[in-house]
């Protein structure tokens, strides 16, 4: 009979008292990664309906684009390009909504990606929290990184604008989708 041997473990590590307000905020930080990868998926649909719906394959062939470009910003260029090329498959009230669409992506985009490379912070002794900018800066006469940002209850209520706005952008697109039979 063989014989199996556990080594004893100590009780587990307690996890550091996190203030409610840090909590939201870390929690809405995740809501905003959720809410952007859904809108920006939504752009499949668009693609598909740019490279002309009428065709079986171009959901399919806009998948295989949009997950080869790696970037938000290589996406929403391709769609706007698309957009503005002659011969578009779609009317042009359609291209002047996903023109504006990108347009709103585009801005909500640096929003996110400043709040998705950061790192947050808190100090549980004097309540503070922050974040810490994780992109570098070359200057004249040197490097500029961590830039560090007080946070508090109002970066929590700024956090639900921006997920309010992301929102609203995914349903703008679902309405252009609709309204224009795009590939679904």
């Amino acid at each position: 009979m063989a014989s199996t041997s556990q080594t004893p473990r100590g009780p587990e590590p307690a996890l550091p008292s996190v203030p409610p307000d840090f909590d939201r905020l870390l929690t809405r930080i995740g809501y905003l990664n959720y809410a952007w990868t859904n809108t920006e998926s939504l752009l499949i649909h668009v693609l598909a309906g740019l490279l002309d719906a009428a065709r079986p394959s171009a959901k399919e062939t806009a998948t295989i684009i949009h997950l080869t470009l790696n970037t938000t910003r290589a996406r929403i260029d391709l769609i706007e390009r698309l957009a503005k090329r002659e011969g578009n498959p779609l009317p042009k009230e359609a291209i002047d909504r996903i023109l504006k669409l990108t347009h709103d992506m585009k801005r909500l985009s640096g929003i996110r990606n400043q709040l998705n490379h950061s790192l947050y912070a808190f100090d549980a002794n004097q309540g503070i929290m922050r974040s810490i900018q994780m992109k570098i800066a070359d200057r004249k006469s040197g490097l500029k990184y961590g830039q560090e940002k007080p946070l508090g209850r109002e970066s929590v209520e700024e956090l639900d604008e921006v997920l309010s706005q992301i929102r609203a952008a995914n349903a703008a697109l679902w309405s252009v989708i609709l309204d224009y039979d795009l590939p679904a």
